[in-house]
């Protein structure tokens, strides 16, 4: 099969849920009023009015009263795709129907909210006969609403062990006449319900990473032709385990993460983007750490690293206990490997134009250098490395621009704050590069 995309989207930074039917409150629908108002970095790519476990169960039912109502409102200006979440589950068939009841009376709502809604989230799926039942009902309510086939798109949360090993049958079972599983979009894991499917249990009693059904979930999405979400990170405040999470996530080929507030929708909206200025790292044993950039030098200003010159072109290098003393070209060498470069929106950019001018003059590939001086302990050493860029190089490099292309052309209430961010003449060329 072909792992060709069946929607707009290829990239789906932030997953934003929001209770669908607050108890206690004169507006049960204040939740979905606020999310429904949220524009520019706060305003998610993906807004789930979740019906499911962030609603009790005895609201549920006003609670699809409201999604009708807040999206046939404000639905057509919302900026990013609206995917409500509905009851599921894979060995209750009350429960499954219960889902597709919910599902039924959005759509044949005389309100038009359906018009606005982009697709469906379905949680706790089972193997992938689960999958294929969800679907059935998708196919039923289009064809009694009179919606187009395939219409109405569906992510599922990968919450159980039948659910990551389906992930396996997606790239086989997709396009076969008896399903009309190509409507798949998301696939989203929810480590919660994972961690309690598998009985797993930590000292503290806090979630393990998971880090395998990450990988899992991001491979299977990649086979498919899919888009990869992990589940949500509850310490809401804080934002730099949050980031740490996504950049993992990111080098997994995961993009997305589920946000649980708008500050982790900004976060995470942002997070993923080429940053504005490029930015050396030092490896200090076990992390790394940002160069402070200061009249075009890189300087370290820690204890874990020391360095001094100890005779005529002779130095001492210290990497917390282990000293070494080194030449200068022992040191030169010593000190490329110890450091890594973070690439700017200007320096992809610059680089990718600069590949894709030699190669229309007949290059397959050229090398590309890097050049600072570092500086430590007021010692300052000049490293240059050399990087060859071919096409398979050009288009690891591209997909941060990609991404940047992808949120352009589908958020265009985020355009102010991304010129404000690199530049109007930066941008332009992004939008440009690779096309």
């Amino acid at each position: 099969m072909s792992t060709e995309r069946h929607y707009t989207r290829e990239f789906v930074r932030t997953f934003f849920t929001s209770p669908t039917a607050v108890e206690g409150e004169d507006d049960s629908a204040k939740m979905l009023r606020s999310a429904a108002g949220l524009r520019g970095m706060q305003a998610p790519d993906v807004w789930v009015p979740d019906n499911e476990d962030a609603t009790a169960p005895s609201m549920r039912e006003e609670g699809i009263d409201n999604i009708i109502e807040v999206v046939a409102e404000h639905g057509a200006d919302f900026p990013g795709e609206i995917h409500p979440r509905v009851v599921w589950h894979r060995e209750d068939p009350a429960k499954r129907y219960a889902g597709f009841q919910q599902m039924l009376r959005i759509a044949r709502s005389d309100t038009g909210a359906i018009e606005h809604i982009d697709g469906f989230v379905i949680p706790e799926v089972g193997d992938i006969d689960d999958w294929k039942k969800a679907d059935e009902f998708f196919t039923i309510i289009e064809t009694e609403c009179g919606l187009e086939p395939g219409s109405l798109s569906m992510s599922v949360i990968v919450e159980s062990g039948e659910a990551e090993l389906a992930l396996g049958d997606l790239r086989t079972e997709m396009g076969k006449p008896a399903n009309n599983l190509e409507r798949l979009f998301l696939l989203v894991d929810g480590e919660v319900d994972y961690t309690k499917d598998m009985r797993a249990m930590t000292r503290t009693g806090e979630l393990p990473p998971w880090p395998e059904l990450r990988h899992n979930t991001s491979r299977g999405a990649s086979a498919a032709g899919l888009v990869a979400v992990d589940g949500p990170y509850d310490d809401i405040r804080d934002i730099e385990g949050y980031e740490e999470r996504m950049a993992d996530n990111r080098a997994k080929g995961m993009t997305g993460i589920w946000s649980l507030t708008p500050g982790q929708v900004v976060t995470a909206n942002k997070a993923p983007l080429p940053p504005k200025t490029g930015s050396w790292l030092l490896d200090v044993g076990d992390r790394e750490v940002e160069l402070s950039a200061e009249d075009g030098q890189q300087v370290y200003d820690g204890s874990e690293v020391g360095l001094e010159v100890t005779g005529d072109r002779e130095y001492t290098l210290r990497v917390g206990d282990d000293e070494r003393v080194l030449d200068e070209d022992e040191l030169r060498e010593e000190l490329l490997d110890m450091t890594a470069y973070v690439p700017s929106m200007t320096d992809i950019v610059d680089s990718m134009e600069e590949f894709e001018a030699a190669k229309e003059a007949g290059k397959g590939a050229i090398a590309m250098t890097q050049s600072t001086t570092v500086v430590i302990d007021g010692v300052s050493v000049e490293i240059s490395k050399d990087r060859m860029w071919d096409e398979a190089t050009y288009q690891a490099a591209g997909t941060p621009i990609a991404l940047f292309q992808d949120v352009y052309e589908h958020r265009p209430d985020q355009h102010e704050e991304l010129e404000e961010m690199y530049g109007e003449e930066i941008v332009e060329r992004a939008t440009a590069v690779g096309n």
